[in-house]
């Protein structure tokens, strides 16, 4: 949500996605409604891409002698992926700091937004890869959709002062905000009652 507030012409965006989707009138998003909604997957993903939860994946050993990039990886070596970096490697992703869903969307035939890219697993890893995947990726994915398909459908947020949002970070095994999110919310005018 921390992006979200700190960028009103993404909350703009993906409340119009909403409302083109679901309607003036609806008073909850669904999970069939979040299916058909390109934008929001796109916000997702970006948010996880430089915000991953977690700083690195689960070690592994190397089973056999290895060659990696020119250096030589032994048998038996413990090797990690440090997915806090993958996602803002200035090599993989033109100004990796700024929060861009649109970075993450394909143009269908019409030039509009159609679906999301197919991003690699080796640009980005919130959920690992292969076969240590992990198996709730799209239930945590569903899950994050619906909460933030309705918090902003249902409210309007803005940050508290002109200070912005603070989206700095502690980098321990879990990725978690140095300072919580302050926001001012208002419920949002498409669902305040005549």
């Amino acid at each position: 949500m921390a992006n979200i507030v700190k960028h009103p012409h993404i909350q703009a965006k993906l409340f119009a996605e909403i409302k083109a989707v679901v309607g003036e009138g609806a008073e909850e998003i669904k999970e069939e409604d979040v299916q058909k909604m390109t934008y929001l997957k796109a916000v997702i993903l970006e948010t996880l891409r430089i915000h991953p939860p977690s700083t690195f994946l689960v070690p592994h050993a190397v089973s056999e002698d290895a060659e990696l990039l020119g250096y030589r990886v032994p048998k038996d070596t413990t090797v990690n992926f440090v997915i806090s970096l993958m996602g803002r490697d200035p090599k993989e992703w033109e100004n990796p700091m700024e929060f861009r869903p649109e970075r993450l969307l394909n143009r269908g035939e019409n030039g509009e937004p159609d679906r999301v890219s197919d991003v690699t697993a080796y640009k980005m890893m919130p959920f690992g890869s292969g076969r240590r995947l992990c198996p709730g990726k799209r239930l945590a994915l569903l899950n994050l959709e619906y909460f933030v398909s309705n918090l902003v459908w249902n409210f309007e947020w803005k940050p508290v002062d002109r200070e912005g949002v603070d989206l700095s970070v502690k980098e321990v095994f879990l990725m978690v905000v140095k300072n919580p999110l302050r926001a001012h919310v208002h419920v949002s005018k498409n669902q305040m009652k005549a």
